[in-house]
Order: C-alpha cells, then sequence, then structure tokens
C-alpha cells in the first residue's frame, strides 16, 4: 500500500497556500515526492514555504495567483506547467471567512465570500481540467470544503452556503470528468489547529465548542494527510465524487 501514495510523478498547484491548511498542504505533498507549484495573491507570501520545502530537499515554485480573476488563474497555470510541466493534482483550497451576521452582511461581502470560495474554486478546478483533457494526462482534484458545507453555525451565513456549493460542484464536475480520467473529490475538515485560529481555539467559546465534538478535542494538521494523500495518489483511483469529513464525529454530534 505504501507505493499507492507515492507522489514522485505528480505536479501538484496548490491554492491559498501562503499560510493555514494550504501551506501544510504543499509540505506535506513536497515531502512525499511531489513537484509542488504554490499559489496565492501575493509572491512575496509565498516565499516562506517555498524556502522552506526546498530546505529539506523538496521541489517547489510559487506563483501569483488571484482566484476571483478569471485571467490570472490561467496565467498563473500557464507559469506553472512552463516551470513544471503539466499540473496533475488542483488542490482548491484558497478561500477566506467572514463572521457577521446575516441580517449585518452585506452584498458586497456576502459577493466577495462566494467569489473567493466557490467562483474561485471553480475557476481553478476548470483551468486545471481543460489542460488536463488537453493533455490527455488525467489527474485529480481536491477541493477543500467544510463541515459547514453539512451543518450550520452562527454569524457564518456566506461561508457556510460557499462550502455547500463546493460539495455538490465536486460531485456535478465528478460527473462530467470522469470519462476524461478526471477524479474531482472533496475534504470537509472540522476544526484543525493552526496559526490562523490558535487564539480563538484556546478562548472560552474555543472550549465550549470542544466540549461538542465527539472526540472532545480539536484536530491537527496531520491528521489532514491521509485523506490528502488518499485523494491526490493512486490509493483513491477508484474514488470521485466523494467528500470526506475530518472532524472528529463533530458533524454526528447529538443535536
Amino acid at each position: 500500500m505504501t507505493d499507492l501514495f507515492d507522489m514522485t510523478s505528480r505536479h501538484v498547484l496548490v491554492t491559498g497556500a501562503s499560510s493555514g491548511l494550504g501551506a501544510y498542504f504543499a509540505r506535506e505533498l513536497a515531502s512525499r515526492g511531489a513537484s509542488v507549484t504554490l499559489a496565492a495573491r501575493r509572491l512575496d507570501a509565498l516565499d516562506a514555504v517555498v524556502a522552506g520545502i526546498a530546505a529539506t530537499g523538496g521541489t517547489a515554485r510559487a506563483v501569483a495567483m488571484d482566484v476571483t480573476q478569471e485571467a490570472s488563474v490561467a496565467d498563473a497555470f500557464a507559469a506553472a506547467e512552463s516551470a513544471g510541466g503539466p499540473v496533475t493534482v488542483l488542490v482548491n483550497n484558497a478561500g477566506v471567512a467572514r463572521t457577521r451576521k446575516a441580517l449585518d452582511t452585506s452584498a458586497e461581502e456576502f459577493d466577495a465570500v462566494l467569489d473567493t470560495n466557490l467562483r474561485g474554486a471553480w475557476l481553478a478546478a476548470r483551468e486545471a481540467a481543460s489542460r488536463m483533457v488537453e493533455t490527455g494526462v488525467g489527474g485529480s482534484i481536491v477541493n477543500i470544503a467544510s463541515i459547514l458545507a453539512l451543518r450550520v453555525a452562527g454569524a457564518v451565513m456566506p461561508y457556510a452556503v460557499s462550502k455547500a456549493g463546493i460539495v455538490q460542484m465536486t460531485k456535478a464536475l465528478a460527473l462530467e470528468w470522469a470519462r476524461h480520467g478526471i477524479r474531482v473529490n472533496a475534504i470537509a475538515p472540522g476544526y484543525v489547529e493552526t496559526e490562523l485560529n490558535a487564539d480563538f481555539l484556546a478562548s472560552e467559546p474555543g472550549e465550549a465548542m470542544r466540549k461538542r465534538v465527539p472526540l472532545r478535542r480539536f484536530g491537527q494538521l496531520a491528521e489532514l494527510s491521509g485523506p490528502l494523500l488518499l485523494l491526490a495518489s493512486d490509493a483513491g483511483a477508484y474514488m470521485t465524487g466523494a467528500v470526506l469529513t475530518v472532524d472528529g464525529g463533530h458533524v454526528v454530534s447529538s443535536l
């Protein structure tokens, strides 16, 4: 089974790779032998992650990509493939969140979240798939959803809507693109500790949330490696249209 998870023949592009889950995914895939292209709006934000991967013997490069801009997505893929060959795995991770009650959410705020999290993921997936079809190589697209696609919390309506859309988009694209040898799956993480949410998770509201998780703890980044590698590698060769929930049982917790 170990060989099934080998990534040495893969060129992976990770969006939203400057920090948090995206940076971790890039480092993990590079450590497994993948050639990794990290994408974010600002190249300077990626420098430290790329340098860290190179320092451990990995192969990585950075491209500027604003997933809300169609031309930027196309240009980033062109630059990535010019440097590293055809992209065979896309990790669609770029995302934003806003914490505001629905009645106080402006149309502009709603649009900003949906444009990045859902429309942006679609633009990146379409660009990746178009190139995979053109080269005939097929590949894997891993969309990063959330447990908020499956259950809701207060004051995050646009985010929850965008991630629910990711789940349905994953299934629709899996159906259409299977004939081209392109697998499309999603990971729906629960609350995983990162540098971005550490303060909240350590707070009193965070502690109250932890108690609602059946495993009674938050996830660690390393616990997303198995699902990620399964969907990105040949280990998941017969999986498409799947949504893997990685949340300590949070979604199935008692009402």
